[in-house]
């Protein structure tokens, strides 16, 4: 899909780079229109699965990000940080009933868990990037910090890193 204004620019650009790893998903897939399920409303955190991690990874954490929302700052839509190093995929629906040990931090829309995505009507496609990120040691980020402490601590402890990026436009 194409935009027809310029793009924000890609977040991970700017951040130090490291190796990726394969993220899967039945639910979404790279430059593909995001369903309805993971829209505002019905806010249903896709079904992700990864490999290929780095061996001394200790724990993961999720992540859901629109850089193109109209805030200058972005729009985080998920962060579920300290999965155990066992947990190699999520089911739909998993932020509703995380794994045993996780944290998930309040995102944009004032809430923990998924909030799905909802663009301006009419507006240019947004791109939601669901990244698992590789982590060299478990963050223990308290839950009522906000996403901007959360993403710095995977910053700073990050191995590896697997994206998958859809779109969506509200019509």
């Amino acid at each position: 899909m194409t935009l027809d204004r310029p793009q924000a620019p890609w977040p991970y650009d700017f951040l130090p780079q490291v190796p990726s790893f394969e993220v899967t998903s039945t639910d979404v897939a790279d430059g593909e229109m995001l369903s309805e399920a993971q829209t505002g409303g019905q806010d249903v955190s896709p079904q992700l699965s990864w490999a290929g991690f780095p061996d001394q990874t200790v724990a993961f954490a999720v992540t859901c990000f629109d850089p193109d929302a109209p805030t200058g700052s972005g729009f985080w839509h998920w962060m579920m940080l300290d999965l155990d190093r066992s947990v190699t995929g999520l089911p739909a629906g998993a932020d509703l009933d995380p794994p045993p040990g996780t944290v998930q931090l309040r995102g944009d829309a004032g809430k923990a868990g998924f909030f799905g995505a909802a663009p301006p009507s009419g507006d240019y496609p947004h791109r939601y990037i669901f990244a698992v990120h590789a982590l060299k040691q478990r963050l223990e980020v308290p839950s009522d910090a906000s996403c901007a402490v959360g993403s710095f601590n995977i910053t700073f402890n990050v191995l590896a890193r697997g994206l998958i990026t859809p779109v969506y436009r509200n019509a």
